[in-house]
């Protein structure tokens, strides 16, 4: 990188400058934050317990569920000190690392729902020999493959945002150190960097869109065939919740993503505070509240908690 880069320190002007609104707006994101680490953990912890989840598609959930933690952890904990804080003071290696650290998990979590999709495919159009082509060592090898190419992805995305000169303003109009905002504060030509990191995002975003979108015309057509309607109901059924999570996550992508850097407006606060903040918390009911397995999984857990915690209190009573 050009120039004393770790003298630099920015300015986050937040998510709103009007003074009332800070306590409702920490109040509100704080509790979202529980929300968001006690219901994913809630799903790791549930799948692991459960040995009825123990399928490709839960293995998947849970990396999905940890990297929800993640992703929520790099933006909502500094976003909330700062609501409440007067100094709002980044240094320039903080600022890299939590945009590198929030493009990778961001680009994770792409892979990690394009995997999801594959998943269902297999199950649905090929059951037949579903353990054999979604085995355990592939879904490892699934997995440790999206985290290589997140990483890979995320060190040419932060050479691209902070690789240039800032000899100009400090001040970040966003909530956290995201791309466009921190681009406008480079000094030097930013069109080559705009241009890759355009093209990464596009293999990122749109390339696994279309693996979802081809799984899902599969699954269509293969449904369609079934000559039951409670089959065509139940294989639809457990595609809900990945649908669900799909539009949830790509939707505010594209939108934030996929747009010439002038088009960047002030919606764009707003769209970020919902794939950054409010998508990581409602995953978790997501995948629980809209399935038949989660749900059963969970009463059988709850029924092992309380028929453990009477026999413990019977045990007691009769020392």
């Amino acid at each position: 990188m050009r120039g004393n880069h770790t003298q630099i320190k920015f300015i986050l002007l937040g998510i709103t400058e009007k003074p009332w609104a800070k306590t409702p707006l920490f109040v509100l994101f704080l509790l979202t934050y529980i929300v968001t680490l006690m219901g994913n953990v809630g799903i790791i912890t549930l799948v692991r317990v459960s040995p009825s989840l123990h399928t490709p598609m839960y293995f998947f959930l849970t990396h999905f569920a940890f990297t929800d933690i993640c992703y929520s952890t790099v933006i909502s904990p500094r976003m909330l000190a700062d609501l409440l804080s007067e100094d709002k003071t980044i240094s320039f290696t903080a600022c890299m690392m939590q945009f590198f650290t929030f493009a990778f998990f961001g680009v994770v979590e792409c892979h990690l729902l394009a995997m999801m999709a594959y998943d269902r495919h297999v199950a649905i159009c090929q059951p037949l020999l579903y353990v054999t082509i979604i085995s355990s060592r592939v879904c490892w090898q699934l997995v440790a493959s999206s985290y290589l190419f997140a990483f890979l992805s995320a060190i040419v995305y932060t050479w691209c945002v902070f690789g240039g000169s800032f000899c100009g303003p400090n001040h970040i109009d966003h909530y956290f150190c995201d791309e466009f905002p921190v681009l406008k504060l480079v000094c030097s030509d930013t069109h080559s960097s705009e241009m890759i990191i355009f093209a990464f995002v596009t293999i990122n975003v749109v390339g696994t869109s279309m693996v979802i979108l081809l799984s899902y015309i599969s699954i269509i057509r293969t449904v369609l065939r079934m000559c039951s309607a409670q089959s065509r109901a139940r294989a639809f059924h457990t595609c809900a919740s990945h649908l669900m999570a799909l539009s949830l996550f790509f939707g505010p992508a594209f939108f934030m993503y996929l747009q010439p850097p002038s088009s960047h407006r002030s919606l764009d606060k707003v769209a970020s505070i919902f794939y950054t903040v409010v998508t990581p918390m409602l995953n978790p009911f997501i995948y629980s509240l809209r399935n038949k397995e989660v749900k059963g999984a969970l009463i059988k857990c709850r029924s092992r908690f309380f028929y453990h915690w009477q026999h413990r209190r019977v045990l007691s009573l009769h020392t």
